[in-house]
């Protein structure tokens, strides 16, 4: 059965760093688009970062640009997001998601999705 678990969300003082990562199991998600999400209390569940199967187009919303990076080791089915100079306003539950092809900013376009992992940044 396939899965997505996110992990290495915490509490963290405003400016400082987190890197989630989403590990993926039951399937090869090799040739899979990734992407992160976040919902806040209250808030819709929004798009923060995707990259494709290879690396080759990595998008980002424009909220997070120059502070966050997303990456993925294929190798170990692993993707990542490194969040730098954190804002009270990230503070959300982060989603990974994986759809069979490109990538989107979408969520009814991605296939499967994480429990989600809860960041929060305080001020």
């Amino acid at each position: 059965q396939e899965q997505l678990v996110e992990s290495g969300g915490g509490l963290v003082q405003a400016g400082g760093s987190l890197r989630l990562s989403c590990a993926a199991s039951g399937r090869t998600f090799s040739s899979y688009g990734m992407g992160w999400f976040r919902q806040a209390p209250g808030k819709e569940r929004e798009f923060v970062a995707a990259i494709t199967w290879s690396g080759g187009i990595i998008r980002y919303a424009d909220s997070v640009k120059g502070r966050f990076t997303i990456s993925r080791d294929n190798a170990k089915n692993t993707v990542y997001l490194q969040m730098n100079s954190l804002k009270p306003e990230d503070t959300a539950v982060y989603y990974c998601a994986a759809r069979k092809l490109g990538w989107g900013s979408t969520v009814s376009t991605y296939d499967y999705w994480g429990q989600g992992t809860q960041v929060t940044v305080s001020s």
